[in-house]
């Protein structure tokens, strides 16, 4: 009797050891994959990919493995998918992309990668607007230069009626950051007098919130 028991407990602790080794039994090789993308490391992300996950394969929100792993700034699990051939234009349920994303958050390292592997520099977000467009309001300096050295159009309009150099100042804060943004679009032929759908210009803009340094690079670029 005492043996019938102890092999019954083996049987069971044997199967359950089994089940939790199994990928069958856990989450799929995609999501696995998914996981691995948020938190995991290149060799993992390469040994997943290995055995046959999807490197495409999207969760409920529409996202690929490269934009979670962009969400979560993971530029090793990035970079083995790219090296891969993830897809750095595939659009989420909201439109957002692992290009458009990297650029909006300031992910650069992710960002580079996406524009040498064929980052579409047309390619809109949600609001219409280019990569540059979020980038400049959020005072991410280094990615505004990238994204301007790529050839991004400094004068794209999104829904909103706004260009980068609009959204920089009215929703910028005016200092260091927001202003030498001002003037990398400026040197980059940004059109000064480019007004938002009301009508107001980048000037008035600034005027109007006080921001001295930005009212003095947009003058001397010949805003009225």
């Amino acid at each position: 009797m005492l043996w019938k028991r102890l092999s019954i407990r083996l049987g069971v602790a044997a199967a359950l050891l089994a089940s939790l080794s199994s990928p069958a039994a856990g989450a799929s090789l995609d999501g696995r994959l998914r996981t691995a993308a948020e938190r995991g490391t290149s060799a993992e992300v390469r040994a997943l990919i290995g055995q046959g996950a999807d490197i495409e394969a999207r969760n409920a929100a529409g996202a690929t493995p490269l934009l979670i792993a962009t969400h979560h700034n993971n530029v090793a699990a990035a970079r083995a998918l790219i090296d891969a051939g993830a897809d750095v234009n595939a659009k989420d349920g909201i439109n957002d992309s692992p290009y458009l994303y990297a650029g909006a958050r300031g992910r650069d390292e992710i960002l580079r990668m996406t524009l040498a592997h064929g980052a579409d520099l047309k390619s809109t977000n949600r609001y219409g607007g280019t990569a540059l467009i979020p980038a400049a309001e959020r005072g991410h300096v280094e990615t505004v230069r990238l994204l301007i050295a790529a050839g991004v159009d400094v004068n794209h309009v999104n829904n909103l009626h706004w260009t980068a150099l609009l959204e920089a100042i009215i929703l910028g804060s005016g200092g260091a950051d927001h202003t030498e943004i001002v003037r990398l679009l400026v040197a980059a032929h940004a059109d000064v007098n480019l007004a938002d759908g009301n009508g107001v210009t980048p000037l008035q803009h600034a005027r109007q919130r006080g921001f001295s340094g930005i009212e003095r690079i947009l003058r001397q670029a010949g805003a009225r």
